[in-house]
């Protein structure tokens, strides 16, 4: 069962889909990434919303996603997209882990990329120059976290 829930999320995800995507996720879910650290069905779901609402919306014509290699606990994804805060094109790597309820819901998400990587493509110099640092690490923290609070208060 777990493993259709991945295949479940990643196709809700190619199509944009990010309510169907949230009710991959148990209630009391965690997700993590370099940018989010998330707990609930509530706060994962909205970050997938709000991630794919706007790529939708705004940056539709660099979207792609591909998922390989899904076991019952993990995925490797691509994901080729515009970054809507600069108009930059990304290609993301990522590796996925997962654990899940008895009922197959997603408990917990792991997601991990190059972060340097990520920021020089979505960034630019800034991201080039100091993407290795914490600094740059917390900056985006910060703004993907207030990004969510806004994106959560006018979409619960």
């Amino acid at each position: 069962m777990s493993r259709k829930t991945i295949e479940t999320f990643y196709s809700a995800f190619a199509d944009l889909d990010g309510s169907a995507m949230q009710v991959c996720y148990a209630v009391d879910a965690s997700f993590r990434d370099e940018a989010f650290t998330l707990d609930g069905r509530r706060e994962i779901g909205g970050m997938w919303r709000m991630l794919t609402d706007t790529t939708r919306t705004r940056a539709r014509d660099a979207w792609k996603l591909t998922a390989s290699q899904i076991t019952d606990s993990s995925a490797h994804w691509e994901a080729h997209y515009r970054f809507t805060a600069t108009g930059r094109l990304v290609h993301n790597i990522i590796e996925a882990r997962f654990s899940f309820d008895d009922a197959g819901l997603i408990k917990t998400h792991v997601d991990s990329f190059d972060f340097w990587r990520w920021s020089r493509q979505a960034l630019g110099a800034p991201g080039l120059l100091l993407g290795w640092t914490p600094f740059l690490r917390a900056k985006v923290r910060q703004q993907a976290a207030a990004n969510l609070k806004k994106f959560l208060a006018a979409n619960p």
